[in-house]
């Protein structure tokens, strides 16, 4: 039984990966600010309270997990607010830079001595953070942010190579969600094609952008 780590797994694409992996008959931790009855149905291991902006946070959160190994870490929290040129909110900006870029480093730093070789990191990043592919413009906090934790991703790919952990950097398609206003695909449709990108992941393919059902995307 391996044992998976979920992060904003309250709602949405989180709270799906939590119930798949349960199904599929694996130990899941959802992590997220505060739980929710779609969650709490599930009877996983819920630890709430947890803000990947605050330092204290995730150290509380580490505390909370002694004694355990991850086999799977999953980076799924993450906000979207719109931001268009004619309203430049620099406050939005900073706010999505600090959740889906800087806090998905803060935690994934803190939780590294919880995992082992062979263990991986699945980053949920988006194709809105594809420079070659933005074709549209606008939603400048979103897909800046995207950018930056898309590079994290990179990274940790590289440094973490050596120790035998591999980092996937994962788009999960139009899925229908409150931050896309529940348009596109089911999250039941697009997580399963998230795991089965996340079983595939390897030393190999470590640090590649793909698309939930298999494509690898531009950067």
């Amino acid at each position: 039984m391996a044992t998976y780590l979920v992060t904003g797994a309250n709602r949405g694409i989180g709270c799906e990966y939590c119930k798949q992996i349960k199904d599929g008959g694996d130990e899941v931790i959802a992590v997220c600010r505060q739980s929710s009855p779609e969650l709490d149905q599930l009877g996983v291991r819920v630890e709430t309270g947890i803000d990947i902006t605050d330092d204290k946070s995730v150290a509380d959160l580490t505390q909370r997990l002694q004694g355990k190994t991850l086999d799977v870490l999953i980076n799924n929290a993450g906000i979207v607010e719109r931001v268009s040129l004619n309203n430049l909110d620099f406050e939005s900006i900073r706010k999505q830079f600090e959740i889906n870029a800087v806090g998905t480093l803060r935690i994934t730093k803190a939780l590294l001595p919880f995992l082992k070789e062979g263990s991986k990191i699945a980053i949920m990043t988006s194709r809105m953070g594809s420079i070659d592919d933005n074709t549209s413009g606008g939603s400048y906090g979103y897909r800046m942010s995207k950018v930056a934790v898309s590079m994290a991703g990179k990274s940790l790919s590289l440094d973490l190579k050596p120790k035998g952990i591999a980092v996937g950097i994962l788009h999960p398609g139009l899925v229908s969600t409150r931050m896309t206003n529940f348009s596109g695909i089911s999250t039941a449709e697009a997580v399963q094609g998230l795991l089965q990108r996340i079983d595939e992941l390897n030393l190999d393919n470590t640090g590649t952008f793909w698309h939930s059902k298999g494509e690898v995307l531009p950067w």
